[in-house]
């Protein structure tokens, strides 16, 4: 914005939508924020359409100023279900037909348009907007893939959190429940991390001095939260994980050290060459997430230049600008 309060034209927009929310940013021709915004969950497969076109336009709407948005010139979203083939080239569809149908509801009109997986903009949102490289997302679930010529070509895990998603925060939380349980049968300690996620799903009626039948009567109220809830509810108790291998709790620390093991097995299945880079994102590997440090030492063996990023808007705004100026590497 020069001294007059004007922005630079063209804006280009750049879109994250993952599985808990969607991102958005606007930056001006020389880089310059204009604005962000926020919304709800964005997986273009687990999303209904009316609710995706609800979040994406409430982001949009937040990022760019109503004044500013026949300046629009590229727009770029990065999807989570959106990546390259079978289910996730059907989640890319919806994710262009949904993206459209919010700019439109908006007056921003005229702008080039793409999308992407969620991995393609987290690839990009690492030091020089690389086109290849590695990805390595763990936050709700948990993927690694590689990236060339900024689109997927291979993915490992991923698989939701029936039958994969391994080390993700679905995965931790999955286990701190479970082993809460086995605490309460006896089974195991019960150590602080026990008493935080009993806390959290039964408040007022854990302690470890409980009678059996008020002991049966906790483990029918813990199944009954649990089944109760959209499953990936169960991430939102990951950070209890964190929190009480901070404050000592072996089994605690045990699953982090399991859950860091899995994700860099998932990194090695990509067959990975010394000096390819590496981005680390999603809510565990992001800057401060409690397995980034954790996961570096693991795969440092493998000569990998990591770097951590909190999200994938910034790659989705790197492609956004080649965009607005016709850059022969976007597709």
């Amino acid at each position: 914005m020069d001294r007059s309060g004007r922005y630079a034209a063209p804006l280009a927009v750049g879109i994250d939508a993952g599985g808990t929310r969607v991102r958005a940013r606007c930056v001006d021709a020389d880089g310059r924020l204009v604005g962000t915004g926020h919304g709800g969950p964005g997986n273009a497969l687990s999303v209904e359409r009316p609710a995706l076109v609800r979040h994406l336009a409430q982001a949009l709407a937040s990022a760019v100023p109503e004044r500013l948005r026949g300046a629009v010139a590229g727009v770029v979203g990065g999807f989570a279900g959106a990546g390259e083939g079978g289910a996730s080239a059907r989640g890319r569809g919806v994710a262009e037909e949904c993206l459209a149908e919010a700019l439109k509801g908006l007056d921003i009109g005229g702008a080039a348009l793409r999308v992407y997986g969620d991995v393609e903009v987290a690839c990009a949102s690492g030091p020089g907007a690389p086109a290849d490289g590695l990805v390595l997302i763990a936050g709700t679930g948990a993927a690694a893939a590689r990236v060339a010529g900024r689109r997927t070509v291979r993915v490992v895990d991923g698989d939701g959190w029936l039958l994969g998603d391994t080390g993700s925060g679905f995965w931790l939380g999955q286990q701190a429940l479970r082993g809460a349980l086995r605490a309460v049968d006896g089974r195991a300690a019960w150590g602080p991390l026990v008493t935080l996620v009993l806390d959290r799903v039964a408040p007022g009626r854990a302690h470890p001095a409980l009678d059996w039948p008020d002991r049966h009567r906790l483990k029918q109220r813990i199944a009954v939260w649990a089944y109760a809830q959209r499953p990936v509810v169960l991430a939102e108790l990951s950070p209890l994980v964190a929190e009480a291998a901070h404050q000592g709790d072996p089994w605690a620390r045990a699953l982090l050290a399991e859950a860091t093991a899995q994700l860099a097995d998932t990194v090695s299945a990509l067959n990975p060459r010394p000096g390819e880079p590496l981005v680390l994102t999603g809510g565990l590997l992001g800057p401060g997430g409690p397995l980034g440090e954790r996961l570096r030492a693991a795969v440092e063996p493998m000569g990998l230049r990591c770097s951590a990023v909190p999200d994938g808007v910034g790659g989705a705004v790197a492609l956004a600008r080649l965009l607005t100026e016709g850059a022969p590497d976007v597709p």
